[in-house]
């Protein structure tokens, strides 16, 4: 890969620009990779958005009162985040699993499997 001739003696070392500047360089491939592959986006806001919910409830986990309390929020953001890109609608998908997955017995891989947001009977239910 050809590196552009980038005035970095002109800058001082320490400075924030000469840190973008080096870092841009140190990570020139990985950032153009973009261009090699019309499928990858230029950046990366659809993670971001999609990761949101997990930053904001991080920081309201904080303030949870005992680490069982914590992990069931995550667990909950988790089947949450994974019905929507899954494009259920998280209400129905999680009324359909509340109603139905009591009732079986969830050591079975099977039963586990078909209630699965990718699973084509879930997807009829819960769009």
């Amino acid at each position: 890969m050809v590196r552009t001739s980038i005035p970095q003696d002109k800058v001082l070392s320490k400075s924030k620009i000469s840190k973008a500047i080096n870092y841009a360089l140190n990570h020139q491939q990985g950032l153009c990779e973009y261009l090699n592959d019309g499928y990858l986006p230029m950046t990366n806001s659809l993670d971001e958005r999609t990761i949101r919910p997990f930053t904001v409830g991080r920081k309201n986990w904080l303030f949870s009162t005992s680490v069982k309390g914590a992990e069931s929020s995550a667990t909950a953001y988790s089947i949450i985040e994974t019905a929507k890109a899954n494009n259920l609608d998280p209400y129905k998908y999680l009324s359909y699993i509340f109603k139905y997955l009591p009732c079986e017995d969830i050591t079975n891989k099977d039963i586990l499997n078909s209630f699965m947001p990718w699973n084509d009977k879930i997807q009829k239910e819960c769009k």
